[in-house]
């Protein structure tokens, strides 16, 4: 496995220098404590480098690495699926990422509606959206506006491009989020035992490292921004770890060559351009307040939710989908009833199994054995 893990570096002496390193210090770490240190990746996208690297298999003996709310698919509410299951059977055409299409709602996913005859259209940015527009000018298009700050400056950079060339009937659906706020939450929660954060490079991106002091000032909590490479992955767990051995506590940012101080100031007011802070619903995690995006009043034009008003009966979660307990970080995927039996990739239940980001079907992908089951809990 360890040679494995470092044929995927770039320079394979450099991995194994860090993990002589690392191992040690986990070890005393363990023997200190008495247990394992939890560490939760924020970001879906460490979620499946940290998987598909096998550095979660590497050192699940000595740290747990568990996957908290970084897959904007994942964490979105079950009741905006059923409001953007309502929207499709209106006269417009919905353009969407991919990952969303399968989502199940309470009365089937926007796949089943497309093959039902909803004009749902995949696009790769917001712009693309755009364009779809401007070919049909005689419908609305809606653009679901799904992701974290890593997104939302693309999707206001397309609201831009809409109001320069007067497209009228380009409209976006914000179910955006922000992390910050959530990370407050799994704070505050009794249950969810981190001792560090391996916090979302892309996202830091925008922010900047400083957004995140809250963690250590607030919550005495170590946390490190992180790349996504198997040495900046490594970097940022032996991190934290020698944090917790000193009794250091701060903030680190262990990917400089992307992420600065103050993150990306042009990119944050284009969002506050078009967008303010409102309350959120994160699936399995509740209402978090300040943990979304509402437009400004005087883009209210560009709303979809303002031209239609589409109201739903709050359906029930599926019965037995534990994805907001995995969200948190309280169980692990397989722990799921649910997990490889009735719900897989092919026949999703819950939306961690759906997105590529997920961690149920990150889990599904490489911690799955058919004769052992899977490695961790």
């Amino acid at each position: 496995m360890l040679q494995e893990i470092l044929n995927k570096f770039r320079d394979p002496a450099v991995g194994r220098r860090i993990l002589s390193e690392l191992m040690p210090k986990l070890e005393q770490a363990s023997d200190t404590f008495g247990r394992k240190l939890n560490f939760m990746e924020v970001c879906g996208t460490h979620t499946v480098s940290i998987s598909q690297t096998g550095i979660r298999d590497l050192l699940n003996p000595l740290v747990n690495l568990k996957s908290g709310p970084g897959c904007p698919v994942c964490v979105t509410d079950h009741h905006d699926i059923d409001r953007m299951l309502a929207l499709s059977t209106e006269d417009v055409i919905i353009t969407t990422f991919g990952d969303m299409v399968r989502v199940p709602g309470s009365r089937g996913s926007l796949a089943q509606y497309k093959a039902e005859g909803a004009d749902i259209r995949v696009v790769y940015s917001g712009l693309d959206a755009v364009q779809v527009a401007e070919e049909n000018p005689g419908r609305d298009v809606v653009f679901l506006g799904v992701g974290f700050e890593t997104t939302v400056p693309t999707v206001a950079a397309s609201l831009d491009a809409a109001f320069k060339r007067n497209v009228d009937n380009f409209l976006v659906f914000s179910a955006h989020k922000i992390v910050p706020p959530a990370i407050r939450v799994l704070m505050g929660d009794p249950e969810v035992k981190i001792d560090g954060f391996i916090l979302p490079g892309h996202v830091s991106v925008i922010l900047g490292r400083s957004a995140w002091d809250f963690i250590a000032e607030d919550y005495s909590c170590p946390a490190s921004v992180v790349g996504f490479e198997p040495v900046d992955i490594l970097l940022g767990i032996d991190d934290l770890v020698s944090q917790v051995l000193t009794g250091r506590v701060e903030v680190t940012n262990k990917y400089p060559r992307s992420v600065k101080e103050e993150g990306n100031a042009i990119a944050r007011n284009l969002m506050k351009k078009y967008f303010l802070p409102a309350d959120a619903s994160w699936r399995g995690i509740g209402v978090i307040p300040g943990s979304g995006l509402s437009f400004r009043e005087e883009y209210s034009r560009f709303d979809a939710v303002v031209k239609y008003p589409v109201t739903v009966v709050r359906g029930d979660e599926p019965k037995g989908c534990a994805c907001g307990e995995v969200l948190k970080g309280k169980i692990w995927p397989h722990q799921c009833p649910l997990f490889a039996s009735s719900c897989t990739p092919i026949a999703p239940i819950g939306p961690c199994m759906v997105s590529s980001e997920g961690a149920c079907a990150a889990y599904y992908r490489y911690h799955r054995d058919s004769k052992e089951g899977v490695k961790y809990g």
